[in-house]
């Protein structure tokens, strides 16, 4: 049980900081939400290559984890966003957003980044936990 927490936690920490250090790049600031958020969803953008077949093209699996975190970020929006009042984010000014939670825009960004994380989750759970060596088809 400790091995799999450490391995869990190494994993959501390298998420929460680089989607930290992505949302700093791309508006200047993020708030400490931002890191739970993105350590949840690199842990479940890794955890599609666990789920689906090994065989399953990294197109199908990104675009799986493209709609997990617009997900993610729509209910962490609903939540501190509008409940709690937070105003961590708006989209309303996007086209095609929902409540101003989550936008097109964004989700096909998830998409793209759903890529990297896939790749980086496999990279981390081969080098430094002993998983299976990755392989990947595109299409």
């Amino acid at each position: 049980m400790g091995k799999v927490l450490f391995k869990w936690s190494v994993l959501g920490i390298t998420g929460g900081i680089i989607y930290s250090l992505i949302e700093i790049a791309a508006r200047g600031y993020t708030h400490w939400t931002m890191f739970l958020l993105g350590g949840i969803c690199f842990l479940g953008v890794g955890l599609l290559n666990e789920v689906f077949p090994r065989e399953t093209p990294l197109f199908w699996q990104s675009l799986a984890g493209g709609v997990f975190i617009t997900l993610c970020e729509f209910v962490t929006g609903v939540i501190v966003n509008i409940e709690l009042g937070w105003n961590v984010w708006d989209y309303s000014h996007k086209p095609f957003n929902y409540l101003g939670q989550i936008c097109l825009e964004n989700s096909l960004y998830w998409v793209l980044l759903s890529v990297v994380a896939i790749i980086l989750d496999d990279f981390l759970r081969y080098k430094l936990f002993g998983g299976r060596k990755p392989s990947y088809t595109l299409f």
